[in-house]
Formats: structure tokens, C-alpha cells, sequence
């Protein structure tokens, strides 16, 4: 029989899908539905784990009715909201399928692919990502991700494959190298191009949300492209001593030109001075810069801050009682109780 037992640690659980929400109790019931659907139909066995970014609306209940219905589903409520890099990229590190297979509560994120997914998955690729052929949104929001991809395919460390959010499939192996990197604002869309694993592409059109209204706006999106690159741009932070050669270089040619002048037609103040100040703003670039790369090593050295902070989690069987690594527990509520 397809799915779970409550308490039971199975010898395999093949499928688990990590589903972040935030005020999603328009969706939350339906989507479980679908993805249990298509659970049973491409699945050995199964997990579901719902994580709340703390929703101020019903979603909570509902998951907890939905929690005491189906031992299958497990739920996660954070003490907070984590942001859209976070939440969701946690959910999937605390999963223990073969396979995890991110998607959205709002169903952006279509789950009639899940079954694909899972196909290219058993034919060898161990990352399955969903590619949006279009987007539904208005003219301010398709300018903000337009700069958002511009930037991080300008500047970013590794591609960037445009249309692709974290909807997809990861295989084990992924998720576990993944995991161990500790990344502080996990880029997971980065990350997977980065690690070099066997990567499939599936292109879909991007269907209408069933209900509620999207949680983006352009400062969401601002946010979401900064901590982009600085997870996934470092090179960002050597900026100022490659800016640093050419106003060297610009300082250089001044002075030249400030001898040349002065030897022709005698001392000229104005462009000494223009000298000095472009030599010294040389020198502090070069020092910004030397700073910079001693921030972005120390980083590498330094992630250690748990990705969100729990105050309860529902469904997780025994030996899963407690949190993994990297993750902060408190007590519940006194309205959650």
C-alpha cells in the first residue's frame, strides 16, 4: 500500500514534497489533494511536509486538521516569517525521500508535472527543474525580475537559468551536498546549477493561481535579488580592486599629463589637484576591495546560523522527533496551544 504509518520508520520512503505557504488557506487543502493524487500515482511511498512561514490566516488550522487525517502529511510552523529562500530550501533538507520535489502552495507551480518529473528522474537526471515559458504579472514586476535575472546572469558565480524558481526534483545525493554547504540565504536555484549534478529542464506554461493573490511585489522581489547575489555573486566584492587597476591607471596618465603641462606651461593647480583625489580614491578602492574579499572569506568560514526557528512541528515520527542540524527550536505560542 502507497503511502505512510504515523510512527513507523519505513526502510524507504521514495517521494517526499517540501510545500512552503504563507496565508495560503484558499489553497493549502487543494494543493494537498493534488499532490497526494499524484503521490499515489508515481510514488512507492511518500511524505508530504508543509512549512508555514507563520500565516496570520487559517492556514494553520487547516493544516493541523489535514495532519491528524493523513499520516502521510507533516507540518512545520516557523516562529516567523523566513522570507522565500529560507523556508522552502529548509522544508527540503528536512525531508528523507529518494527524491524531494519542491513546489509553491499557490499551484504556480503546477503539480500534473510531478509525474515527469519523477520519469527523468528514474532515467538518470538527479536534478528536474521546471522552466516558466510565461509569466502573469503586471509591467512594474516583469521590469523588477527582468533587472533581478539581468543582474545575476551579469554577475552571478555560475548560469543562471532564466524562468526557473525552485520548482523541481532533487535527488538525494543533491539534497545532502546541498545541505552541507550551510548557506545562510540559500540560492537553491543557484546552488543547483553550481553543484554540477545531472540537471533536466522541463518548460511549462505558467497556469493561474486558483485562489488568493500573490505575495510578491517589487521590494519582495528587490530582496530576493540582492540576497541572489550576495549568495551567488561573490565575485561582486572584488569589484572595487578591478576599479581600483583602472583609476590607478586614470591616476597615472593624469600625472603624466599634470609634468607634461607643467614643463610646457608651468605648475597647473587644477589638475594636480584632479590628480591627487583620483589617486586617492585608487588607494581606498584598493583597500575596500582587499576588505571585501576578507568579508567574503570569512563567510565561507562563518555559516553556521540555523535557516529558520521552529515552535512546532506535527507528524514527524520518532526518529525524527527533533530537528536536524542547523535548525533552533521554541516552545509554542500561547495562541497556537
Amino acid at each position: 500500500m502507497k503511502g505512510c504509518e504515523l510512527g513507523a520508520h519505513l526502510e524507504r520512503i521514495e517521494l517526499s514534497f517540501a510545500i512552503p505557504c504563507y496565508n495560503e488557506e484558499a489553497n493549502v487543502r487543494a494543493m494537498y489533494e493534488a499532490v497526494t493524487a499524484e503521490a499515489r500515482q508515481h510514488a512507492d511511498s511518500y511524505e508530504i511536509i508543509f512549512i508555514d512561514n507563520d500565516s496570520s490566516d487559517a492556514t494553520r488550522g487547516i493544516l493541523r486538521e489535514i495532519c491528524a487525517a493523513d499520516p502521510c502529511v507533516r507540518a512545520i510552523f516557523n516562529n516567523r516569517n523566513y522570507g522565500q529562500m529560507r523556508s522552502p530550501t529548509y522544508a527540503i533538507y528536512q525531508a528523507e525521500g529518494e527524491a524531494v520535489i519542491g513546489l509553491c502552495c499557490d499551484f504556480q507551480d503546477p503539480p500534473a508535472l510531478i509525474g515527469e518529473m519523477v520519469r527523468q528522474w528514474r532515467a538518470g537526471a538527479q536534478i528536474v527543474l521546471g522552466q516558466r515559458r510565461t509569466e502573469r504579472s503586471t509591467f512594474r514586476l516583469r521590469v523588477a525580475r527582468a533587472v533581478g535575472y539581468g543582474l545575476l546572469a551579469r554577475f552571478g558565480d555560475y548560469p543562471v537559468i532564466p524562468g526557473v524558481t525552485g520548482f523541481g526534483l532533487y535527488a538525494r545525493e543533491v539534497v545532502d551536498m546541498l545541505a552541507s554547504w550551510h548557506e545562510p540565504e540559500p540560492f537553491l536555484r543557484g546552488m543547483a546549477v553550481e553543484s554540477g549534478f545531472r540537471l533536466s529542464i522541463i518548460p511549462f506554461d505558467r497556469p493561474q493561481r486558483a485562489a488568493g493573490e500573490t505575495k510578491n511585489n517589487i521590494l519582495t522581489l528587490l530582496d530576493f535579488a540582492i540576497s541572489g547575489l550576495a549568495g551567488s555573486a561573490k565575485a561582486l566584492l572584488r569589484a572595487p580592486l578591478t576599479l581600483s587597476v583602472f583609476v590607478g591607471l586614470l591616476t597615472l596618465l593624469l600625472l603624466i599629463g599634470t609634468a607634461v603641462s607643467s614643463f610646457i606651461a608651468g605648475p597647473t593647480a587644477i589638475l594636480a589637484m584632479l590628480t591627487m583625489q583620483f589617486g586617492i580614491f585608487a588607494v581606498l578602492l584598493l583597500f575596500l576591495g582587499l576588505l571585501g574579499e576578507q568579508v567574503r572569506q570569512i563567510s565561507e568560514r562563518t555559516r553556521n546560523v540555523p535557516l529558520v526557528t521552529e515552535c512546532e512541528r506535527l507528524n514527524f515520527p520518532p526518529h525524527r522527533r527533533y530537528p536536524a542540524k542547523r535548525t533552533a527550536v521554541i516552545a509554542p505560542r500561547r495562541d497556537e496551544t
